[in-house]
């Protein structure tokens, strides 16, 4: 394939003080900023009248760490918390102050005149019903990932965000880095020609990791409101692992796919501008966590993505394991026709290797005579490639006073709520990465192969 008309240079002059090695004294320059969401510099000031009064709805792991890092952004503060487990309201006042609100009725903090936006960060099958009561009382939301845990659930979202108006905010905040901008940056400019493929896996080699959350000596019925909980999940007893390992469980997750596998089709999306694959097809098991749960522990993904205007039809390879031992951490890698880009939490790698224009020689067989005559042929047909310029390979990495794409999240979710800033992760973002991780669940399930329409955002049969 022939290099790219508008070829670009980059990185000889790195946004906001970000490192760069290479393996060639030549480096790229950027053409252009950064998005405005990921812009480092220092932010204005927030004046005392102009503060952002949050809540959280869910205060276990997640909404912990999504609250502290809400709480980095200036002119951000917490006045209430809910959770149906009395441990974490007390904890939620040993982190945010003795006079926090707290509550097991979410509805008690969508009354509340002054508090300007909430965190969801329950249970996947919660999230609907509490955006949707909350989007009614005109909170804006930040929604943990997946943003639902049924497609028709997230149409219902979409609708209700376009009739409020409210800024809404999926929590995958991966799409924030500075580094996913990179690898978008270097994509559109063609730096790997062609995108064919991509992949992707996260592999857990903990039990933590494999969902088995430590559940606290006086968990019972009388310190939990179990009923409230299950929600519209089956009805049935008190279970403890099935409230405080719920990612274990159909019932009120989505599996690997929906905790793991959102995060990835969301950094594709975003670094290649996709609306989403159209075939999926998904297998795996439970091979080691026998502990009742019925999710498996081991999920292989194959999704395919039709070609479009901005793009080649190109396919993507996914995945996840939760077994000890199995090796191989993390990965996300696009791959084109003129190279790769390895995507880190905090770096790329960007590696050009050309296809060859030429089909090449495997002439040993031949006579002198022949080969003579083919080479003489085959020169005249495919000159030789000029030697390719600048580094085969450069590494980029965040600058050292970076805070992270979590943070970076949610500065653009409050500037969106103060100055209406476009969120990046939107609702029909978010239903375009949760809705085909939900079909490759069913073709686990079902064993067998499912479509999705990434226009409608709806499951189809397979094409």
């Amino acid at each position: 394939m022939s290099q790219p008309k508008e070829r670009r240079e980059f990185l000889k002059k790195l946004s906001a003080g970000a490192a760069l090695t290479a393996a060639s004294p030549l480096a790229f320059s950027q053409t252009r900023e950064l998005p405005q969401y990921l812009d480092l510099v220092k932010r204005k000031s927030i004046a005392a009248n102009d503060n952002i009064r949050i809540a959280v709805i869910g205060t276990g792991g997640m909404g912990i760490g999504d609250t502290n890092t809400a709480l980095m952004v200036d002119g951000v503060e917490v006045v209430a918390a809910c959770d149906l487990y009395d441990g974490r309201l007390t904890r939620a006042k040993e982190l945010w102050g003795k006079d926090l609100m707290v509550t097991k009725d979410y509805r008690e903090i969508l009354e509340r005149n002054d508090i300007d936006a909430v965190i969801n960060a329950t249970t996947d099958h919660w999230h609907e019903k509490i955006c949707l009561d909350a989007m009614d009382k005109g909170k804006h939301i930040y929604c943990e990932k997946p943003m639902v845990q049924k497609t028709p659930e997230g149409h219902r979202v979409i609708k209700k965000q376009k009739e409020t108006g409210v800024v809404f905010q999926v929590g995958s905040h991966y799409v924030s880095s500075i580094i996913h901008a990179k690898a978008k940056e270097l994509l559109e400019a063609g730096e790997i020609g062609e995108i064919n493929f991509a992949e992707a896996q996260i592999d857990r080699q903990s039990a933590i990791g494999a969902w088995q959350y430590s559940i606290p000596p006086d968990a019972s019925p009388e310190t939990v409101d179990w009923d409230t909980y299950l929600g519209q999940a089956p009805k049935r007893p008190w279970e403890a692992k099935r409230f405080f390992r719920w990612r274990n469980y159909w019932d009120y997750g989505t599996g690997m796919a929906g905790d793991l596998y959102v995060h990835m089709l969301s950094m594709l999306h975003f670094v290649t501008g996709s609306k989403g694959p159209n075939r999926v097809m998904s297998t795996g098991g439970l091979r080691y966590w026998k502990d009742g749960r019925d999710v498996p522990d081991i999920h292989l993904g194959l999704y395919d993505y039709p070609e479009t205007p901005e793009h080649p039809a190109f396919n993507l390879a996914l995945r996840t394991n939760l077994i000890s031992g199995g090796g191989g951490g993390y990965l996300f890698r696009i791959v084109g026709s003129e190279g790769d880009i390895s995507i880190g939490f905090d770096s790329l790698t960007l590696r050009r290797t050309p296809m060859p224009e030429a089909p090449g020689m495997s002439i040993n067989s031949f006579s002198e005579e022949m080969q003579e005559k083919f080479k003489e042929e085959y020169f005249k047909k495919y000159p030789r490639r000029a030697q390719m310029e600048g580094p085969r390979e450069f590494s980029y990495k965040v600058p050292s006073d970076y805070k992270g794409d979590r943070y970076e999240h949610f500065v653009n979710f409050f500037e969106s709520i103060r100055e209406g800033k476009p969120v990046v992760e939107d609702a029909v973002f978010g239903l375009r990465t949760c809705g085909p991780t939900e079909a490759g669940n069913i073709s686990y399930q079902e064993r067998k192969i499912m479509g999705w329409d990434p226009e409608k955002m709806e499951i189809v049969d397979a094409v």
